[in-house]
């Protein structure tokens, strides 16, 4: 009788070499990257172009032409300062309602979690589709928040429909969906925050102000800084909220970025000016985004040299 040894086979099947198993594993990431890097590298070409949808004839290189005009079209000036204004008041405000919510639900317990969960609501919301919902209640006809206006004297308040409030108005839709986002990265940071320091400060007696500029603040600073980039990334390339509720006017008082690429390509059929833009608000974020990293770098290296 042959035994259980000599009946059993090897193994079969498809195996991976030690050498090779590290360049599988990338593989996923490989293939993304190419993913993305193939739109872009399409745009950084057609933003060197002369070329319309309309006159696909005419098409032909102009080797930055694009670009130059820009530094003599009022229509760019006014885009770049609406992104960056825009940008700067959102993840301004955002981060210190955000920080003042995660301060107040601090502490852990069944009512703050709870609070902390409905608060993250808006956030579940697609933004273009809260900013129709938005739209709806702003109509100064029948809208909830045009009524509630009329109660406090603002009558006939014509909310995004007008260039002096449309940018209060889009901001504040802004300041709704994405506060949460804010709040609970903030929140996460200060419930992971050692408590040995607060609690010598509490037995010496160290007031409550002192306690949050030198002690909570500093050491919550990678934390903001995670968010302030996180936000400020995605606010500077804002489109839904914005063309969803005022498809960049009234005008040009909110024609962001975003915004001015997806008219100039599909209203003027312009692809290398619209290419040109992007690969413009490309740069912008890449600047921006090398700047916090570098901050972020630099605290989590004093913090080890402090440790």
């Amino acid at each position: 009788m042959a035994s259980t040894a000599t009946l059993r086979k090897p193994a079969s099947g498809f195996r991976i070499s030690r050498k090779m198993l590290p360049y599988v594993l990338s593989l996923p990431a490989l293939l993304v990257c190419i993913g993305i890097l193939i739109p872009f590298i399409t745009a950084v070409i057609y933003s060197f172009q002369r070329y319309r949808l309309s006159q696909p004839w005419a098409r032909q290189f102009n080797w930055g032409e694009n670009y130059l005009n820009f530094f003599t079209d009022p229509a760019f000036w006014n885009t770049l300062k609406v992104s960056l204004l825009y940008a700067g008041i959102t993840v301004t405000l955002e981060l210190l309602l955000g920080l003042g919510i995660a301060l107040l639900l601090q502490r852990r317990s069944t009512v703050n979690n709870f609070i902390s969960i409905m608060l993250l609501l808006p956030l579940m919301i697609a933004p273009a589709l809260a900013a129709l919902m938005w739209k709806l209640m702003t109509n100064p006809s029948f809208g909830i928040l045009s009524y509630l206006a009329s109660l406090i004297g603002l009558h006939d308040f014509r909310w995004a429909s007008s260039p002096s409030t449309a940018l209060l108005t889009v901001v504040l839709v802004d300041i709704w969906v994405y506060t949460p986002f804010i709040m609970i990265l903030l929140l996460a940071g200060l419930r992971s925050l050692p408590t040995q320091p607060f609690e010598a400060a509490a037995l010496d007696g160290v007031p409550r102000t002192f306690v949050f500029f030198r002690i909570t603040l500093p050491m919550l600073t990678p934390y903001i800084l995670t968010a302030t980039l996180f936000r400020l990334l995605d606010s500077i390339q804002q489109f839904d909220i914005i063309y969803a509720m005022t498809q960049g006017g009234p005008g040009n008082t909110l024609t962001v970025f975003q915004v001015e690429a997806y008219l100039n390509f599909f209203q003027s059929t312009n692809v290398g000016r619209s290419a040109a833009l992007m690969v413009i608000l490309w740069a912008i974020t890449y600047f921006l985004s090398n700047i916090f990293i570098k901050n972020w770098l630099r605290l989590r290296e004093r913090a080890r040299g402090e440790a």
